[in-house]
C-alpha cells in the first residue's frame, strides 16, 4: 500500500525521482489553467480601483440584503433540486416498473429550459390575467383576488420552485450515474447487515457526484439574472447589474462579483474540508449498480407520480405553454421574416454548443487526468481554481474577457501591427469556455474520485506509459461522466444569454440571443417561437446521450 501511495504523489518512478515527461505534463497544466483564470483575474483586477465611497455606502444599505435573500435562495433551491433529483434518480435505480425507461430520459427534460423563460411563462399562465385565474373566476363566478385566495406566483418560493425544476438535472444525472457505478457487493452487504441501502450505502458513497451537481446547481442560482430580475429578488447578481448600469460604476460592479465569487468558493472549500479525509472509491467483484426489484403496482403508480412532479414543473408545463403560442401564431399569421431566420439560429446555436462542448471537455479530461496522476497537491488545487468562472455572473466575466483580449490585442498591435481577438469568435469562444469549464471538470473529476484505486499505478508496473494507461483503461471507466458532462455543457450553451449578447461577433445571433430582444419586454408570443426551439435542439442530445448512458451503466 505504501508503494502505490508514494507512486501517487507524483506518478514518477517508485523513489519519488520526478522524470522530465512529468515536468511536461505539469508545464501543461499550468498553461492550461493560467489561461482559464486569466480572465477572472481580470475582473480582480478591475475590482481593486477605486469606487468612490460607493461601496460603503451599498455595505451599510442594500449590501445585507443581497446577501440575505442570496443565501436564502441558494438554500431553497439546493433543497428543492436535491429533493427532485436525488429522489428520482435512486427510484430510477433501484426499482422496475412500467415505463421507466420513459421516465429516465425525460426527467434530463428541464435542462432543456433557460430558467427565465420558465418564468415568463408561468408568471403569465397563473398571473391574475392569466389563462388559469381568468378561467376560475368565470368558472365560479368570482369577480375580484379578494373573493378566493391564489399563490402568488412573482415571489420568492414561485422563483425557487421555477429556478430548482430547471436545475434539478444536474443532481439527477451526477447521482443516478453514480448510483449505477458503485459496486453491487457494497449494497448487498448494506443488505444483509440489515441497514438502509439509500441511507448506509447509496448517499455516502454518491456524495462526490451529488455534491459535484449541487455546487453547479449553486453557482447557477447566484449568477442567475433574467429570473430573480423578474420577479423582483435583491440578489448579488441583480445588485452587481444595478450598479453597473445603474450607477455606472464597473470597479464597484467587479468588487459585488469578487464577493459572490467567495460566497460560492467558501461552501465550496467547506465540503471539500467535510470529505478530505472520506474515501468515495469503491472495489468489487465488477457487478455494479444497486440491486433492482420490481414493483408491484399500486407502489408502481407511486412511483411514477413521484417522478412525473418535476418533469411537469420543470418541462411539460413550460413547454405546453409555449407551443400553445406558437399554435396561436400560426392561426394568426406566422411572421414570414421570423420563419426564414430559424435555419440560421439552428445553424448558429447548434454549432456553436457542439464546438464549445467539445473543447470543454478535451479540456475537463486533460486537466482532470494531469493533475490526478501527474501532479501534486499543487496541481491539483490549479486545476480547481481554474474552474471558478460558473462562480461569476456572465456579464461580470465577459467584462474580464474583454479586458484580457484587449490587452493582448494591444500587445499584437504594438508588435504586429494588427489584432487577433477583436471583433472574432474567439473572444466569444474563450468566454463561453471559462464560463463552463466549472460543468465538464465537475463531471470528469466525479468520475476520477469514483474510480478503482491504483489503476493508473497497476498500469505503470506493467509496463504502460501515462498515455496508453489513459487510452486502454483509464478512459474507457470515464466516458460516461465524460458522456453526462458534454451533455450539460451542450444544453448549457444552447441556453446563455449574457455572456453570448456582449462577446458575440457583430451580427452573430443564437436563438437564446433572439428570444432576449422579445422576452425582456414580455412580449412572450412573439418569444415563443425561438424559445421553443431552444427547447427542442436540447432534445436530441439528452435523448441519445441518456441512451448511451443508460448502455454503459448497464454492461457494467
Amino acid at each position: 500500500m505504501s508503494l502505490f501511495r508514494n507512486l501517487s504523489i507524483g506518478f514518477g518512478p517508485v523513489h519519488n525521482v520526478v522524470s522530465f515527461q512529468q515536468r511536461v505534463w505539469q508545464v501543461i497544466l499550468t498553461i492550461l489553467c493560467l489561461l482559464l483564470l486569466a480572465p477572472i483575474m481580470a475582473v480582480i483586477v478591475s475590482a481593486i480601483g477605486d469606487t468612490s465611497g460607493l461601496l460603503r455606502h451599498l455595505t451599510y444599505t442594500v449590501l445585507p440584503t443581497y446577501v440575505t435573500t442570496t443565501l436564502s435562495l441558494m438554500f431553497a433551491v439546493g433543497l428543492i433540486a436535491l429533493l427532485f433529483g436525488v429522489t428520482t434518480a435512486w427510484i430510477v435505480s433501484r426499482y422496475q416498473f412500467f415505463g421507466k425507461r420513459v421516465i429516465e430520459w425525460m426527467l434530463v427534460l428541464p435542462a432543456a429550459i433557460p430558467a427565465y423563460i420558465i418564468a415568463y411563462c408561468y408568471t403569465d399562465f397563473l398571473e391574475y390575467a392569466g389563462p388559469l385565474q381568468t378561467g376560475l373566476r368565470a368558472l365560479f363566478g368570482w369577480q375580484s383576488s379578494r373573493d378566493y385566495w391564489f399563490p402568488e406566483v412573482r415571489s420568492f418560493g414561485g422563483a425557487a420552485l421555477m429556478m430548482a425544476s430547471v436545475l434539478y438535472p444536474y443532481v439527477y444525472l451526477l447521482a443516478r450515474t453514480a448510483f449505477r457505478q458503485t459496486s453491487r457487493d457494497l449494497f448487498e452487504m448494506t443488505a444483509l447487515s440489515g441497514r438502509n441501502m439509500f441511507v448506509y450505502a447509496a448517499l455516502p458513497l454518491a456524495r462526490p457526484a451529488i455534491v459535484a451537481g449541487l455546487s453547479l446547481v449553486l453557482m447557477e442560482v447566484v449568477s442567475d439574472f433574467g429570473t430573480v430580475e423578474f420577479f423582483a429578488l435583491e440578489t448579488l447578481t441583480l445588485g452587481i447589474f444595478n450598479v453597473w448600469l445603474g450607477m455606472n460604476n464597473i470597479t464597484a460592479a467587479a468588487q459585488l462579483a469578487v464577493f459572490a465569487f467567495f460566497l460560492i468558493g467558501g461552501l465550496l472549500m467547506i465540503e471539500i474540508f467535510a470529505r478530505s479525509r472520506a474515501s468515495f472509491r469503491h472495489g468489487g467483484s465488477g457487478r455494479h449498480g444497486v440491486p433492482v426489484i420490481r414493483l408491484s403496482r399500486s407502489k408502481a403508480a407511486l412511483s411514477i407520480l413521484l417522478c412525473s412532479i418535476p418533469i411537469i414543473i420543470g418541462f411539460a408545463g413550460p413547454f405546453a405553454i409555449l407551443l400553445t403560442f406558437v399554435i396561436d401564431d400560426l392561426m394568426w399569421g406566422f411572421q414570414i421574416a421570423q420563419a426564414a431566420n430559424i435555419s440560421r439560429l439552428a445553424t448558429n446555436s447548434l454549432l456553436l454548443a457542439a464546438v464549445i462542448a467539445g473543447l470543454i471537455l478535451l479540456l475537463s479530461v486533460i486537466i482532470g487526468l494531469i493533475s490526478t496522476y501527474q501532479s501534486g497537491r499543487f496541481g491539483q488545487i490549479l486545476s480547481a481554481a481554474s474552474a471558478i468562472g460558473y462562480a461569476f455572473p456572465g456579464t461580470i466575466l465577459a467584462l474580464g474577457v474583454l479586458g484580457f483580449t484587449g490587452y493582448w490585442d494591444g500587445v499584437f498591435h504594438s508588435v504586429f501591427s494588427t489584432t487577433f481577438f477583436a471583433g472574432g469568435f474567439m473572444v466569444l469562444i474563450l468566454g463561453l469556455i471559462v464560463r463552463f469549464q466549472a460543468v465538464g471538470f465537475g463531471a470528469v473529476l466525479s468520475g476520477l474520485e469514483r474510480m478503482p484505486p491504483h489503476m493508473m499505478e497497476s498500469g505503470r508496473i506493467l509496463g504502460h506509459g501515462f498515455s496508453q494507461s489513459v487510452r486502454s483503461v483509464i478512459f474507457p471507466l470515464l466516458r460516461s461522466s465524460v458522456l453526462v458532462g458534454g451533455l450539460l455543457v451542450f444544453v448549457d450553451i444552447l441556453k446563455e444569454l449574457p455572456m453570448t449578447l456582449i462577446l458575440r461577433p457583430f451580427s452573430f445571433e443564437t436563438f437564446s440571443t433572439f428570444t432576449y430582444q422579445y422576452a425582456k419586454e414580455e412580449m412572450l408570443e412573439q418569444a415563443a417561437l425561438p424559445a421553443l426551439f431552444i427547447v427542442l435542439a436540447g432534445l436530441a442530445p439528452v435523448i441519445v446521450a441518456n441512451s448511451a448512458l443508460r448502455a454503459s451503466t448497464t454492461k457494467m
